[in-house]
């Protein structure tokens, strides 16, 4: 069982940067492939960017690519969002996942390969 705590969330004026935070509590952190996703309101959940075990691998959707990089510390079993250059767009909850697995390939942009979920944490950028 793995507990996902999301941070960093807030009211950003557009151009401006968070990073979000994502705290693992367990021994195996490294084993899992995280990911981050959002939902905006009256909209689907969707992925964002996803990182490797040992973060050697990233992937990322169209739409934030350039803008927002995903890195991991297996040491202190956390994953990060660092996102810039924010746009009206880019609000939503966010949320990051957790998935167990052998193969990096571009399904860990989907939903259905994550195991376990965070609670979300609330970004708002205003124009």
């Amino acid at each position: 069982q793995v507990q996902l705590v999301e941070s960093g969330g807030g009211l950003v004026q557009a151009g401006g940067s968070l990073r979000l935070s994502c705290a693992a509590s367990g021994r195996t952190f490294s084993s899992y492939a995280m990911g981050w996703f959002r939902q905006a309101p009256g909209k689907e959940r969707k992925f964002v960017a996803a990182i490797s075990w040992n973060g050697g691998n990233t992937y990322y959707a169209d739409s934030v690519k350039g803008r927002f990089t995903i890195s991991r510390d297996n040491d202190k079993s956390t994953v990060y969002l660092q996102m810039n250059s924010l746009n009206s767009e880019d609000t939503a909850v966010y949320y990051c996942a957790a998935g167990r697995g052998s193969t990096w390939s571009s399904s860990w942009g989907r939903a259905m390969r994550y195991d376990y979920w965070g609670q979300g944490t609330q970004v708002t950028v205003s124009s």
